[in-house]
């Protein structure tokens, strides 16, 4: 695939940042890449492992001349950062996020933006516990989705070449409106993190469990839950606040099925339990048969 940007800008070095950098390098994507971050050990680590061409120590000085400027920064930031670049983005650039959550960001971003620049809020379905410059690969985004949410005014060709570059970087890519983005990914991301971090809470709180027998025993499904629940908290903390209303309705719902099964367990209703789980299982069967994700022991996961 040929190169589709001129010079692309990251503002924000983790591990979407650092793996799209990575992706870029791989298939020719961009003539340049230029990044900053608000930390100066993490431009440091940037700097040292030569993650882009040049890394800036200001968001204003990583935007000149860039004609794709990526947000990868945490949702509750996302205003700030805006607000700060718009007076040096050039003339028909395409501003681009990774954040999980979009009305948000649509929110914060597009009052900001200069006419001419073209703002096409994005969301790549792709990560691992990790965070950090050092965290990202290039594969990371291969055979896995990107959501995009274009508003109604959104330039065609703008469109058009963003998604090009994202399947040049692996990714299958997919169009929604932002409060149908809020909705679905509700359902596969946040809700479950909230889950997991309440469950290894409550590991914790669990004084007759001792620490040994939970990193002892975590071989068993406590393992995954432990996973999920070493992601980013800064970043997560934004999602959940400013994806309130569909994160409670699926909260509300997953409640009534929690209750549910516990009346079930409680009345020793063997048969609702076992259709209940094989529901479940055919749709984690569809999961694997999506390709996105393997029934291997390990969970499809891959040690970087």
């Amino acid at each position: 695939m040929s190169m589709l940007y001129q010079r692309v800008a990251f503002i924000g070095l983790g591990l979407i940042a650092s793996s799209m950098a990575h992706a870029l390098r791989r298939g020719g994507l961009a003539g340049a890449t230029a990044g900053t971050a608000r930390s100066a050990e993490t431009r440091a680590i940037a700097r040292d492992i030569g993650l882009v061409d040049r890394v800036y120590d200001t968001a204003t000085e990583a935007v000149q001349g860039a004609d794709l400027v990526v947000l990868c920064v945490p949702v509750g930031a996302m205003e700030d950062v805006a607000r700060e670049i718009a007076p040096h983005l050039q003339p028909g650039a395409t501003v681009t996020d990774v954040g999980s959550v979009k009305q948000a960001v649509i929110d914060a971003v597009a009052p900001h933006m200069p006419d001419g620049v073209h703002f096409i809020p994005g969301h790549p379905l792709a990560g691992t516990e990790h965070s950090g410059p050092r965290a990202g690969f290039a594969e990371l985004f291969d055979n896995r989705w990107c959501i995009l949410t274009p508003q109604e005014s959104c330039d065609p060709d703008a469109l058009a070449r963003l998604e090009q570059l994202w399947r040049g970087m692996g990714a299958n890519v997919d169009l929604m409106d932002a409060p149908h983005h809020d909705l679905v990914l509700a359902v596969t991301s946040p809700t479950p993190q909230l889950i997991a971090y309440t469950m290894v809470g409550v590991a914790d709180d669990l004084r007759r469990v001792t620490d040994s027998e939970v990193i002892k025993y975590s071989a068993a499904g406590f393992r995954d839950f432990t996973r999920i629940a070493a992601s980013d908290p800064t970043m997560w903390r934004d999602v959940f606040l400013t994806n309130k209303e569909a994160t409670l309705e699926i909260l509300g719902r997953f409640t009534e099925e929690l209750f549910a099964l516990q009346r079930a367990i409680r009345q020793g209703d063997g048969a609702l339990l076992h259709d209940y789980f094989t529901r479940t299982r055919a749709i984690r069967r569809g999961i694997i048969d999506a390709g996105q994700d393997t029934d291997a022991p390990d969970f499809g996961r891959v040690r970087h």
